[in-house]
């Protein structure tokens, strides 16, 4: 049988080869315990692929936090089960399942990032067709990650788009990361067809083999999650919801204040990995209610106006006024 000096190709090879000497004996025992041995190695080495980064990108992922992440995971040892309430791209998930194999991972997929990872060959081979177009427009020159495309590439790359669209499935996310400015995303053909383009395609492919082995998947109300598990022993929490005051524009779902409070609810009594930002100002609301236990809604009773507020085509919030009467 000929071999492939392609990993994954060389697992086919030798999974095959098993078979067969199963099927129909060894003619040589010495080469059937040589394949058995290197096809245990390349499946072991499969299952031990660390990812630091999603595999397919995704705004607010906690790459930054792994090292301290893992450390802190140190202290939980003790804990069998971890349940991800907003599980975003599974990073924190897949972390913990390679440090704790042994334990039980849910991942709750709260924004549907398995889709993704499942048409992940689809969104190679489109950002494949747009890369040729790149290259064929500048006859192989290619353009710099700072140059906007010109307009009649971008007419072009637009179609491409239209045409995958039409087939049923496109990764908009991905493709934001692939053409718009940093840190800007779409979600939609209607979003990206109103930017400028730009030539931030990757070189090679997205994979994400092995990635969630091992890691239970739901998409459920992370409310409805919590109560599954929050009386059982040996659990901990992790929570990682939309940050206030950043932009949430590559969520599926809004995420307000009171959203985010009644997450705060979830801390009390139970074991927990909690992220949050200094932009949220979110511990300094909860030092103020720990020095003011007794106060209730100062807005209660009062009238509000509101007035909308674009500061450009793609950002805009709501001004609010209230106002009371007394006497």
């Amino acid at each position: 049988m000929k071999r492939s000096s392609h990993p994954s190709q060389q697992l086919k090879v030798y999974i095959a080869l098993r078979q067969r000497y199963a099927l129909f004996g060894a003619m040589d025992t010495r080469f059937y315990v040589r394949d058995c041995k290197i096809t245990k190695k390349l499946i072991n080495k499969r299952k031990m692929k660390n990812y630091t980064k999603a595999p397919l990108p995704f705004q607010g992922q906690k790459r930054g936090f792994l090292k301290l992440f893992k450390e802190c995971l140190n202290d939980f040892n003790d804990k069998v089960i971890f349940v991800d309430l907003f599980g975003g791209s599974g990073l924190l998930a897949h972390t913990i399942k390679q440090q704790r194999p042994d334990a039980r991972v849910i991942y709750n997929d709260y924004d549907w990032y398995i889709n993704r990872l499942n048409n992940i060959s689809r969104t190679n081979d489109l950002l494949a067709k747009i890369r040729f177009e790149i290259q064929d427009f500048t006859r192989g020159g290619g353009f710099s990650k700072k140059v906007r495309l010109p307009e009649e590439l971008r007419r072009k790359i637009l179609q491409i788009i239209y045409d995958e669209e039409q087939k049923g499935y496109v990764d908009y996310i991905t493709l934001s990361a692939s053409l718009l400015f940093s840190g800007q995303f779409a979600t939609s053909y209607e979003e990206l067809a109103k930017e400028c383009f730009y030539n931030k395609i990757k070189q090679s492919e997205y994979n994400a083999d092995g990635y969630l082995d091992g890691v239970e998947i739901t998409h459920i109300d992370y409310k409805v999650l919590f109560s599954l598990y929050k009386y059982l022993p040996n659990v901990c929490f992790v929570l990682d919801p939309p940050y206030l005051s950043t932009d949430c524009s590559s969520y599926t779902s809004y995420w307000g204040l009171k959203d985010y409070l009644e997450v705060l609810d979830l801390l009390q009594w139970t074991s927990y990995f909690y992220f949050t930002s200094n932009k949220t100002s979110i511990v300094e609301l909860c030092q103020w209610l720990t020095m003011h236990p007794n106060i209730g809604n100062p807005l209660e009773g009062a009238q509000c106006k509101e007035v909308a507020v674009n500061i450009n085509k793609t950002s805009k919030y709501k001004d609010m006024m209230f106002y009371k009467k007394i006497g």
